[in-house]
């Protein structure tokens, strides 16, 4: 089924960013505050309510991290997310090869994750009770999951054979993670596995990787 999109004429949202805007995140306990994260590396903050009750308005710009606060990210801003439990804390990765856990009132980091490579993307699980970790794809073929409680890396998945560029927990197994790379597959893990992949996407739905396989046991044995 097919539906017809059209901008809402009423409702506009101020203008802060001062380039394109790559990521957005609306808080999933209120749905009223949003995050954008632009390739100005600025971090906006928005309210969506309409609190002057007319038909026509503007979402205002809570705050920001702008270009003059201490620690705006320097490059780009790829991935923003929400703490999916409350509001006072959301996330933040950029091409400036960190990931940084803001704290929402003081609009200073809580913590600071640092890689070797650019970040692509990073995501918290939207239903996870036993863990805060956060999956984290960069430049490096290995998945990252970084530990909120520890501050630290904690696991490393393998199996990539390209920079990943895509990553989300499933909605509905707090363990199940999905990644996706440059390596054109999608891999699906249990992250309490030791072997961790549980299955392997590509797009030639699994015929040329099988092919692949036979032809490297053939020259094996």
């Amino acid at each position: 089924r097919v539906l017809s999109l059209e901008l809402n004429k009423d409702r506009d949202v101020e203008r802060i960013h001062g380039s394109g805007i790559n990521t957005l995140d609306i808080e999933p306990v209120e749905g009223r505050y949003m995050l954008s994260g632009g390739s100005d590396g600025v971090i906006v903050l928005y309210d969506l309510e309409n609190l002057s009750r007319k038909p026509s308005y503007t979402c205002k710009a809570l705050c920001s991290v702008g270009r003059s606060h201490p620690d705006v990210h320097r490059f780009s801003v790829e991935t923003v997310q929400w703490y999916p439990h409350d509001t006072g804390m959301f996330t933040s990765s950029s091409f400036d090869k960190t990931l940084k856990i803001w704290d929402t009132n003081t609009l200073q980091p809580a913590d600071v994750f640092r890689f070797e490579g650019t970040v692509y993307s990073h995501h918290m699980s939207p239903v996870a009770t036993k863990h805060c970790l956060i999956a984290v794809g960069t430049k490096s073929p290995k998945v990252q999951l970084c530990d909120l409680k520890s501050g630290s890396c904690s696991h490393i998945l393998q199996g990539h054979r390209q920079e990943v560029l895509a990553v989300a927990w499933s909605p509905r197994h707090e363990y199940v993670l999905a990644t996706a790379s440059a390596d054109s597959r999608v891999k699906l893990w249990d992250v309490r596995r030791a072997s961790g992949c549980l299955t392997t996407l590509d797009q030639h739905n699994g015929e040329k990787s099988k092919a692949s396989s036979e032809a490297g046991n053939t020259e094996y044995n």
